[in-house]
C-alpha cells in the first residue's frame, strides 16, 4: 500500500470516528432535550394543575362564604319578619280577645278552656273566681251552680271593673290565669301561640 492510500486510510478511520463521535453527542443531546421537553411539560402540568387546585379552592371557598352570608341574611330577614308579626299581633291582640270574650259562643269557650285547666291544677276547694263587671249574670250563675256541683262547695264569684274579659281563678294561694291582662301579661307562652297562629294566617292568604 502507498503512503497516500495509507494516510487516506487513516483519514478514513479519523472521519468515521469523528461522525460516530457526533451521532453519540448528538443523540445524547436529544435524549436529554427530550427529558428536558418531558420534565419541562410535566413541571407545566404540575403547575396548572395546582393553579386550578388552588382556584377551584378559592372559588370553592367564595361560594361557601357567599351560602353563609346568605343564610345569615335570610336568619335575619326571618328575625325581623318574625319580630315585626309578633309586634303587630300584641298591639291586635287586646282588641281581638275582647272581641271574642263579646260573643257568647267564643266566651263560652273561653271560660270552659279556664275551668278545665283550674280543675286540672287547683284544689277543689275555696275557689274565687273574678270576672269582669259586666259579664251577664245568667252566664256567672249557671257556672257557679256548676261548680258548686261539681266540687261541693260554692266558689266565691267577684266582680272586677279592672277585668276586660276571662276569668282568673285562684284557690290555696294558686291562681289560673286566664283573664285578657293575664294573657297578654305572659309573653312567653302566650306570644308562641300567637306568633303560631300569625304564621299560619300569613301562610293562608
Amino acid at each position: 500500500m502507498t503512503l497516500d492510500a495509507r494516510t487516506q486510510a487513516l483519514l478514513d478511520l479519523v472521519e468515521a470516528d469523528r461522525d460516530r463521535r457526533c451521532r453519540e453527542v448528538l443523540e445524547t443531546a436529544q435524549r436529554r432535550a427530550a427529558a428536558t421537553i418531558r420534565q419541562a411539560h410535566e413541571e407545566a402540568r404540575a403547575r396548572m394543575h395546582e393553579a386550578f387546585t388552588e382556584e377551584r379552592a378559592r372559588t370553592g371557598a367564595r361560594i361557601a362564604s357567599a351560602q353563609a352570608n346568605l343564610q345569615t341574611r335570610r336568619r335575619l330577614d326571618l328575625q325581623q319578619r318574625t319580630a315585626a308579626l309578633l309586634a303587630a299581633g300584641w298591639r291586635m291582640l287586646p282588641d281581638a280577645l275582647q272581641e271574642r270574650w263579646r260573643d257568647p259562643v267564643h266566651r263560652a269557650a273561653w271560660v270552659d278552656g279556664i275551668v278545665a285547666a283550674a280543675r286540672a291544677s287547683l284544689p277543689h276547694a275555696h275557689w274565687r273566681i273574678t270576672h269582669p263587671a259586666d259579664w251577664p249574670a245568667t252566664e256567672r250563675d249557671a257556672l257557679a251552680a256548676a261548680l258548686t256541683e261539681a266540687l261541693g262547695a260554692a266558689p266565691e264569684m267577684i266582680a272586677s271593673v279592672a277585668l276586660r274579659a276571662g276569668l282568673r281563678v285562684a284557690a290555696d294561694g294558686n291562681v289560673v290565669d286566664g283573664t285578657l291582662e293575664g294573657l297578654t301579661a305572659d309573653r312567653d307562652e302566650t306570644g308562641a301561640r300567637l306568633l303560631h297562629h300569625l304564621e299560619q294566617g300569613a301562610g293562608g292568604s
